[in-house]
């Protein structure tokens, strides 16, 4: 092999590199696995007061993520976002991730989501659970400046069956 050769197939590897690595978080941010950091003791409420969430990374390789938000929204009005900032997780492991509430009117989503906590604990039905919506969005930029994201919507009651999974794939 002539060093002509050589030298176009290593600019080749390094040019495809960072494409192959944004392209395997893109694939990689679908298979994301999380849950509450105290398995088994996630509350809206608690999610309103700041907090920590695991992601298990069960892919053989690592996931990068620049934000995940996780939005929710009462009666098609956004009531507060939990988010979390960037993170790389490495192959088969599990990660726990610090992450703030924010809402324009605190007060009022922390009553929304007490009641819909009592609600999904086996409590009486003063708001309908299924105008609780949840909306998870993962920004992941290819090559750290190309934007791209993810947006997924999951009803409340699974966000919260989720949220308390006793295990992830990584445990």
């Amino acid at each position: 092999m002539n060093k002509h050769s050589v030298i176009t197939i290593i600019a080749i590897i390094v040019i495809i590199t960072p494409f192959a690595y944004s392209g395997l978080s893109i694939l990689g941010i679908q298979q994301l696995e999380y849950r509450w950091n105290n398995p088994g003791q996630f509350t809206f409420f608690t999610m309103s007061n700041h907090g920590s969430m695991e992601f298990c990374n069960a892919m053989p390789f690592w996931i990068s993520f620049e934000k995940m938000e996780i939005a929710t929204y009462y009666d098609a009005n956004h009531i507060g976002s939990f988010s979390i900032n960037s993170a790389t997780l490495n192959p088969y492991s599990s990660s726990i991730q610090e992450g703030v509430f924010s809402s324009n009117t605190l007060s009022a989503a922390q009553h929304i989501f007490m009641t819909l906590d009592f609600e999904f604990d086996g409590g009486d039905i003063r708001l309908d659970p299924n105008k609780l919506i949840v909306i998870v969005h993962a920004d992941m930029p290819i090559l750290g400046i190309i934007p791209y994201s993810t947006t997924s919507q999951i009803s409340g009651f699974d966000f919260d069956k989720n949220m308390n999974a006793d295990n992830l794939s990584c445990n």
